[in-house]
């Protein structure tokens, strides 16, 4: 029986290229788990295992490592940081406890910190800050915590404070112990002495110090008028209100250093083990009932309860398919049989592991607070609950983005088709927020994700690991169509020449519904004119036609159907000639209504160095971009823009161009908007065109 309160379910999360893979590795060396760092630049890092993450130097999907320090077992997930893989972000944030945001000590806080900040707020997972690679050209730890203040609207709290600038970084001040820990320049971690506080530093690490102690006795009233009376606190008084502080939310303790060169990561540790919560801590899992409302009830954090667990990631690899999981209650033995109360079926556990990364170390059981993956489960899908079958519970799913992007691909040689299958099948399992469906008409293959990178990602996984050779089209955007003017209509479905007949009839206004809110349709027809049972027939009819919108053949949003009269006859009605009527209705009136076609709509966040700044804007306003929001920072200026889907494709590359190689950008759905007349004509004479050579 391990203690609980001796577990740590941490990820790393951050910005593209602000050290979240390095700091991970940093991590492995110093407990022991690995003996010779592997760097992100080589190709050689232990979480990013993939070819094409070594390739691009990028992290693609979360890994997951076990290691100890001071005899504590840290469960560590290192996330991607780009924003086409958001979701792997969101669905780590989901199982853990505690989290270490990253930022980079001269880009700050970039526009994908920020996304996952969010993110990690509405998961409620406590967090430090390791403001990173201070060793940098124009690296400013005070100028990211102001930042931190300002654009994440969150409360630092500085724990250490750094010792030189750039080149001249040597190490940290730690202000609880007023002690300086240098390193020298070996790069070893393990090389480092602790001195005396810089002369030049003592009145700054004073004046920190204090405020440190300020905002941590807030949560300890006692503790805050003995302060108040010039009673300072003991260390172990203070730390414990920083770990009450940090649980709550209510600050981030703050901490820096630069992972690549060994220097701060101990004391970032030893905050880990201090001040983030372990499972018992947090608050517990509620269970749901089959609607999805709360029942009231939790999954309390506990080895004694019965077993409860959250599939939170599938992966296939050359041993077979792994579930993570995420035990919340109970314990887990092999030979176990568990219940996935989504499929209502019952599996048995073969085989359990612990994941180092790429490796695995076989387990004979598991407990609440672990993370462990199983071999060989069938029918279990991300956000499924895993349970005691004799106390059958669902503990909240998860809720995933929708594509936004879509290609059509088919395999070069026609043996393919069969493996490609197989293959997208798997990734279509481990990736939620990538969806597959063939088009009925052409019989081609349609991909869909969140971005250009996804994409192009996938289409890498099916060749390299699949060996599946593609065919891909040009990208294609997810339009959708809406209606602008109400309208009252009739349609009449008759079919009465010989044999039993057919007839409908319906009277209905259609008019424009809420923004998002889909479709809806309600029945006031009173006095018999369109018996009740036929109601729902009507609806369905609706409802099909809603799939295939009048202008180009996309999807139709925000429609409001209201049935208030018709006829019926006696012996030829029946609910088959109502949907049939309400199917020709839809095709009658819809274009009578303001037919109108609607593009996805980009919340874009560009950074660009401050000479580039006019041409950036420049572009984005060829692009169609509102821009919304500037803002300022030290090394360049942030860009805030929606900009229509359409218009972004190949941006990074022109945006690299336009600011020699030094501007970033992200994006994510915003909303759907009405689509210019002359892009509207395009899209729908192109799609008629399409229809024709089929």
């Amino acid at each position: 029986m391990t203690d609980l309160s001796k577990y740590r379910n941490i990820g790393i999360f951050a910005h593209v290229d602000a050290g979240k893979t390095t700091t991970t590795e940093r991590i492995l060396k110093l407990t022991g788990q690995i003996h010779k760092t592997g760097e992100v630049h080589d190709g050689e890092s232990t979480t990013d295992f993939m070819e094409q993450e070594a390739e691009r130097g990028i992290t693609i999907q979360s890994a997951a490592v076990s290691c100890f320090w001071n005899d504590h077992r840290l469960n560590v997930i290192d996330t991607p940081g780009h924003v086409d893989f958001t979701v792997e972000v969101y669905r780590s944030l989901k199982v853990l406890d505690g989290g270490i945001g990253v930022f980079c000590g001269s880009g700050g806080v970039e526009p994908q910190s920020e996304t996952n900040w969010r993110y990690a707020n509405e998961s409620e997972v406590s967090r430090l800050i390791f403001v990173n690679k201070l060793d940098r050209m124009g690296a400013d730890f005070y100028n990211v915590v102001d930042q931190v203040k300002n654009v994440l609207g969150a409360t630092p709290l500085v724990m250490v404070l750094p010792i030189g600038r750039e080149d001249d970084f040597v190490g940290v001040v730690d202000l609880l112990t007023r002690k300086a820990y240098v390193w020298d320049d070996t790069g070893l971690p393990e090389n480092y002495e602790i001195q005396d506080i810089p002369a030049d530093m003592v009145d700054d690490v004073e004046q920190y110090r204090e405020e440190l102690i300020e905002t941590a006795v807030e949560q300890d009233d006692d503790l805050m008028m003995a302060y108040m009376d010039g009673e300072e606190p003991s260390i172990e008084d203070i730390k414990r209100c920083i770990r009450k502080g940090t649980n709550n939310l209510s600050f981030f303790p703050t901490y820096c250093g630069s992972a690549f060169k060994n220097k701060g990561v101990q004391i970032v540790l030893d905050a880990v083990v201090d001040y983030l919560p372990s499972p018992t801590e947090v608050d517990p899992q509620p269970l749901m009932d089959e609607e999805g409302n709360e029942t009231g009830n939790h999954a309390i954090v506990s080895a004694d309860e019965t077993f409860k667990a959250l599939a939170f990631k599938i992966m296939d690899d050359r041993f077979g398919a792994l579930t993570f999981v995420r035990i919340y209650s109970g314990k887990l033995n092999k030979g176990d049989t568990i219940m996935n109360s989504f499929t209502g079926k019952t599996e048995r556990v073969g085989r359990m592991v612990e994941m180092q990364a790429d490796d695995r170390n076989e387990l004979t059981s598991a407990q609440a607070g672990d993370i462990i993956a199983i071999v060989g489960m069938k029918n279990v899908q991300t956000g499924h609950t895993l349970c005691d079958p004799k106390d059958q519970v669902t503990l909240e799913p998860m809720v995933f983005p929708t594509p936004v992007i879509s290609i059509a691909v088919s395999p070069k040689d026609k043996g393919g088709s069969e493996k490609m299958g197989i293959a997208i099948g798997k990734m279509v399992a481990e990736d939620p927020s990538f969806q597959v469906e063939t088009d009925e008409e052409t019989g081609e293959t349609i991909l869909k994700g969140m971005g250009e990178l996804h994409l192009d990602i996938k289409v890498d996984i099916l060749k390299r690991t699949y060996g599946v050779d593609l065919t891909v089209g040009a990208p294609q955007v997810a339009y959708r169509e809406t209606i602008t003017q109400p309208i009252e209509d009739s349609y009449t479905h008759k079919k009465q020449s010989g044999g039993s007949g057919q007839f409908g009839k319906i009277d209905y206004r259609i008019k424009p519904g809420e923004a998002g809110s889909g479709f809806s349709f309600k029945s006031s027809v009173v006095g018999g004119n369109v018996p009740k049972e036929f109601w729902p027939a009507v609806e369905k009819g609706f409802a099909s036609m809603m799939e295939n919108g009048v202008l180009a053949g996309f999807p139709t949003l925000d429609v409001e159907v209201e049935l208030f009269d018709g006829g019926f006859h006696a012996v030829d009605s029946s609910a088959i000639a109502f949907e049939i009527a309400a199917k020709g209705a839809f095709r009658q009136s819809m274009p009578k209504a303001g037919a109108q076609l609607l593009e996805p709509i980009m919340h874009v966040d560009v950074f660009t160095p401050d000479d580039h700044v006019g041409d950036v804007i420049g572009d984005l306003n060829r692009r169609r971009g509102m821009i919304k929001d500037q803002q300022a920072g030290a090394t360049g200026v942030r860009i805030k823009a929606d900009v229509p889907l359409s218009e972004m494709f190949g941006y990074i590359g022109h945006l690299r161009t336009i600011t020699s190689g030094r501007g970033q950008f992200s994006m994510e759905f915003s909303h759907y908007a009405a689509c210019p007349m002359n892009v509207a004509e395009e899209v729908i004479a192109k799609a008629k065109a399409e229809k024709e050579n089929k």
